[in-house]
Order: structure tokens, then C-alpha cells, then sequence
């Protein structure tokens, strides 16, 4: 009798269904997933919508760190022994998320190399990320780093297409998440919209062309 044949594990599938430690959440747009200082015992996985994770300062001040999207886990400083959020969650559209318990990640990271080899690769791109926004804030002026910004919340550079439509954003959390003023971010984003590189229709559209501005000097940008 030939012997049985363990089953391909397939992350997206299970990261697609409830049972084992996970469960589904759906959070309204302004929900709070977890705040700052909660305890630290789930990671979460992203299947819809947008979530927003920011930082007060002792001194109340609010800083924009990520705003995530579909594929993307939240929360995974638990398994490096975070036993407190340093930041809080919100929803920024209706959205559904994967609440994983911390034993229940911990279990198939060891057991599955499919599912350690898709979290290595989102840890691996964050770290990139969060390396490609400091180089951002230290060498490009506020307007480059806005273009950047506008592209990146369209999944521009992603695997897929991009998604040009952004949800609603405030000029306010813009303007948090690229260290710089609000009228700022209204000057640039005006300025964007006449140079044809964004419209307004009921969220920000972008248009591949401010990719140019991003890659290549602009007559028009501020170096």
C-alpha cells in the first residue's frame, strides 16, 4: 500500500479561513483594531480594506507610521517578544481582517516552510520599506516625498496591478506620515492636480505619470 502524501500547504488558504487560533474580524472605517499600549498576544493579516498604524508621544503628539493594505500582517512584534503595542491599529476603510493568536502563528511558522518563507518575504519588504522611507525623509524634499507616498498608497512598485483610486485620506495624515505641514501637502497636492499627475474623484486618483516625477527632475518640482 503506497504511502500517504502530506497535503501542500497553501498560506493563502490558510490565511483565508477561520479555525486554529484565527478568526475574522471586521473592523468599520475609524475602528481601532488595538491601541497603544495594549497587550501584545495576536499578529494580524490584512485580506481587504486599509489600516492605518500610528504612534502618540508622551507628549501627545501623533505620528502616521504605515498605512497597510490586502497581504500585509500588523501586530508581529509579539513574536520578537513585544508584550506591549507601541502603536495603535485603526481601520481606515471597512476592512477584514485575520486575528491570529500568537501560538497558533508561532505553530505553523515551524512546521510550515511555505508559510515561514511568505512571513520572512512581508518582513523582509517592511524592512525595506521603513529603509527606503528614512533615505526618503533625509535626502528628498517634501514634495518628492509626498509623489512617493501618493504612489506607494496606489500600489505602485507592488506585484499586481496598481490601484490608482486611493481611499479617502486626510491632507493631515499626509502630511504626518512625510514630516511636513498641512498647507504644505495643499500646496503640492494642487499643484499635482494642474500638472495632471492626480485628480480628485471622491478619493485621489493617480496617474502613472508621477512616477516621472519621482524618477526622473521635474522642471516643475522643487528639488
Amino acid at each position: 500500500m503506497a504511502p500517504k502524501h502530506k497535503p501542500v500547504f497553501d498560506p493563502k488558504a490558510f490565511l483565508a479561513k477561520v479555525g486554529d487560533g484565527r478568526h475574522l474580524i471586521k473592523p468599520r472605517k475609524g475602528q481601532i483594531v488595538f491601541s497603544q499600549g495594549e497587550p501584545a498576544d495576536t499578529v494580524f493579516y490584512i485580506q481587504q480594506g486599509k489600516v492605518k498604524l500610528s504612534v502618540v508621544s508622551p507628549q501627545g503628539k501623533e505620528a502616521v507610521i504605515a498605512i497597510l493594505g490586502p497581504g500585509d500582517f500588523f501586530g508581529e512584534g509579539c513574536l520578537a517578544g513585544q508584550r506591549r503595542r507601541i502603536m495603535t491599529a485603526a481601520a481606515m476603510t471597512d476592512a477584514a481582517v485575520v486575528h491570529i493568536k500568537k501560538a497558533a502563528i508561532s505553530d505553523v511558522l515551524h512546521r510550515e516552510p511555505a508559510f515561514s518563507e511568505l512571513f520572512i518575504a512581508h518582513l523582509l519588504s517592511r524592512t525595506i520599506r521603513v529603509e527606503a522611507d528614512l533615505v526618503d525623509q533625509l535626502f528628498n524634499s517634501s514634495e518628492r516625498r509626498l509623489a512617493r507616498l501618493l504612489l506607494l498608497l496606489a500600489n505602485f512598485g507592488k506585484e499586481g496591478k496598481p490601484e490608482p483610486l486611493i481611499a479617502k485620506i486626510s491632507q493631515e495624515t499626509l502630511a504626518e506620515m512625510i514630516g511636513t505641514t498641512r498647507s504644505r501637502v495643499s500646496f503640492f497636492m494642487n499643484k499635482f492636480r494642474r500638472l495632471g499627475f492626480i485628480d480628485y474623484n471622491g478619493g485621489i486618483e493617480v496617474h502613472s505619470s508621477l512616477l516621472n516625477l519621482v524618477l526622473h527632475d521635474h522642471p516643475h518640482i522643487e528639488r
